[in-house]
């Protein structure tokens, strides 16, 4: 009997210690997580990346002489209607890259000028500076590359006989070779189309000479005042390839002053003038000339004045994804003197 007591408890204990039948098991909790030795990670933030502006800016005062004892204070600097922050101010003399871009069908008299005076260009380099010869009609012809020796390019300066007295006629079928831009057997840009006007002794496409100066300058250093010398009557013909906006984009975008000297231009040709509206649009200036006297002393004065610019720095707040145009209106703030700086700048897209 006890025997039997015994065996029922047993059993009792052993129903006791399983799960009943149907029940889930339940899983013990899990451990709590490690803690962690590093810091938690931030979300990551957008930051807007701003570029240097660098605007090369000449003051002048009523009698036409640059003025050159002006501090950062003085100037003032809008980009697309709101002020910034000028950040830096230098008035250096900058080492000059330029093309001197000479028109080759001026009438008699002019032509002779120019061609007189033609070395005196040279006068204005020094060892720093390196330029390129180009000549235009119809279409723009690189004669040199970039001479960096001021005897080498008083040298080819003398070696340049420019056509002048030669008359083509316009090419209505447009078939005309393209024209030699850059090294021989190079890229150049294709013939104009459309009706031609003559313009001096021949025919010529201002716009497509001045937009080919500024492609091969825009290879230059950055640290480099890049101008275009440019030597014309400003007479213009309808059969440019790039139109006058192409142009601004192409010098502006490029960072190219164009500085035009006009010979044999009359004073009506003057007010509305190519060669003073390329002027403008880059900060650049435009001198007349009436004798070979003039010409010359005008050489000197370009290239003085574009190795003796200001330049001034700041960094706007934006970020472009796309090259976007910004207006730029510098200004000072004494009374009586005028300034030359570009209207604007083309910005490069910033990474994403």
């Amino acid at each position: 009997m006890k025997s039997l007591r015994q065996i029922l408890a047993l059993a009792i204990m052993t129903a006791l210690a399983l799960p009943l039948s149907g029940s889930p098991q339940q899983n013990p909790p899990p451990p709590p997580p490690p803690q962690s030795t590093t810091p938690q990670q931030k979300p990551p933030t957008i930051t807007s990346r701003s570029e240097e502006v660098q605007v090369p800016v000449t003051v002048k005062d009523q009698n036409g002489e640059m003025v050159t004892s002006l501090r950062k204070e003085d100037f003032r600097i809008l980009e697309d209607g709101v002020e910034q922050r000028i950040t830096n101010l230098k008035s250096d003399a900058v080492p000059i890259s330029a093309v001197i871009l000479l028109d080759d069908v001026l009438k008699k008299k002019p032509q002779d000028q120019l061609q007189e005076s033609i070395r005196a260009i040279a006068g204005g380099f020094g060892a720093s500076d390196e330029a390129a010869i180009f000549r235009f009609d119809q279409f723009p012809v690189q004669v040199t590359d970039f001479i960096s020796n001021p005897d080498d390019l008083l040298t080819q300066l003398g070696r340049l006989q420019l056509s002048g007295g030669e008359v083509r006629k316009p090419d209505y079928s447009a078939t005309a070779p393209p024209p030699q831009v850059g090294p021989p057997n190079g890229p150049g840009l294709p013939p104009s189309q459309g009706m031609q006007l003559w313009g001096g002794n021949g025919i010529k496409s201002i716009n497509d000479a001045v937009y080919a100066a500024a492609q091969l300058l825009r290879t230059r250093a950055h640290d480099r005042r890049k101008i275009i010398f440019l030597v014309s009557d400003g007479v213009e013909s309808r059969g440019n390839k790039y139109s006058f906006p192409d142009t601004v984009r192409m010098v502006q975008s490029a960072e190219v002053t164009v500085y035009s000297i006009g010979i044999g231009a009359s004073l009506t040709d003057r007010i509305n003038s190519i060669l003073k509206k390329l002027a403008v649009a880059s900060g650049g200036d435009v001198f007349y000339a009436s004798s070979r006297a003039d010409l010359e002393r005008f050489y000197s004065r370009v290239a003085d004045q574009a190795r003796n610019q200001y330049t001034l720095s700041y960094s706007p707040d934006h970020r472009d994804r796309v090259v976007t145009f910004h207006s730029i209106d510098v200004r000072v703030k004494l009374g009586g003197l005028t300034v030359e700086a570009r209207q604007g700048y083309y910005s490069a897209p910033s990474p994403q």
